[in-house]
């Protein structure tokens, strides 16, 4: 492998990590728990920053708690990947009027200067990680009905625009794998120096996507494990995303990553199977398996 492999998983305050029994006693409280993990992987995505725009003030103890050379994926702010939005996710000034703060907004129902404050606020925020050198990438996955076509080809540039910094693109819709899109998907990606997220995930479901590993970036490559959960798309989110993976199901994805790794400055790899340790453990077994440890087979912890 030429490239750097960082492994590591999709949140690190997740309430069933925390309450898992991983941390240990003394390392519970927020501090505790960003400093532990950091010194367990390298690498950790930010996914409350889905939910709610992050604040400068936490990515700047995020960043004076961490070692150098470890590095925060943040995965962008809802709306500004199209998914709706509850109006208490907005900051009170841009709240409209009259609607309580459980109520979902679509992201196309957002004034223009309203999305354009949130591309501001969103990429102010994570200034001190970027001064700090800990910003890897930022996670824009795109909504199940984001398909192929003129005006989706033209939002992508219009987020690599805004963005600035490196955004990698997760696809949920189908068609961009299906062979007749597959070669232009890849194709715009790589003139624009975008990275492709590789998914692995339960197959045969109406909204399951393959395990196509494109490297579109000479810089970074990104590969997020969801599981292989019979639910996925339905149901709570313990029950879309409760997998136990073993090595026997990571074994195939190794040659995969030392091949993005060959094309790749950098490669991700990141678990988001979050229930109880699950994602730990699994970024464990990956860790192991990618230098030749040989790994402990995967059981679910007694509780």
């Amino acid at each position: 492998m030429t490239g750097r492999v960082l492994v590591g998983t999709c949140s690190w305050t997740d309430k069933a990590l925390v309450a898992s029994g991983w941390y240990p006693p003394g390392s519970r409280d927020a501090e505790g728990r960003l400093r532990h993990y950091a010194s367990r992987f390298p690498v950790v995505e930010v996914d409350s920053t889905y939910y709610a725009l992050p604040s400068a003030r936490n990515a700047g103890l995020w960043a004076e708690r961490t070692p150098d050379g470890f590095v925060f994926d943040v995965k962008a702010f809802a709306p500004l990947t199209g998914h709706p939005v509850t109006v208490g996710a907005l900051p009170p000034s841009l709240r409209p009027p009259g609607l309580p703060g459980s109520a979902r907004l679509r992201a196309g129902r957002l004034p223009p200067d309203v999305l354009a404050e949130l591309w501001y606020l969103f990429h102010e925020a994570l200034e001190p990680l970027r001064a700090a050198g800990r910003l890897g990438a930022v996670l824009f996955q795109f909504p199940p009905w984001f398909a192929p076509d003129e005006r989706a080809y033209a939002y992508l540039d219009e987020c690599r625009e805004r963005a600035g910094g490196t955004i990698a693109v997760e696809f949920r819709h189908p068609a961009w794998f299906a062979a007749e899109h597959l070669s232009a998907t890849a194709e715009f990606l790589k003139t624009r120096d975008l990275p492709f997220v590789a998914v692995d995930m339960a197959q045969g479901l109406a909204g399951s996507l393959p395990p196509v590993t494109l490297a579109t970036s000479p810089r970074l490559a990104v590969v997020r494990f969801h599981g292989r959960s019979a639910a996925w798309g339905t149901g709570s989110k313990e029950d879309r995303f409760r997998h136990v993976y073993t090595p026997g199901e990571l074994s195939p994805w190794v040659g995969r990553v030392r091949e993005l790794a060959r094309a790749a400055d950098e490669v991700h790899v990141l678990f988001n199977n979050c229930c109880g340790d699950s994602a730990v453990r699994a970024a464990r077994t990956m860790t192991e398996l990618l230098t030749g440890a040989a790994p402990e087979e995967s059981a679910p912890r007694a509780r």
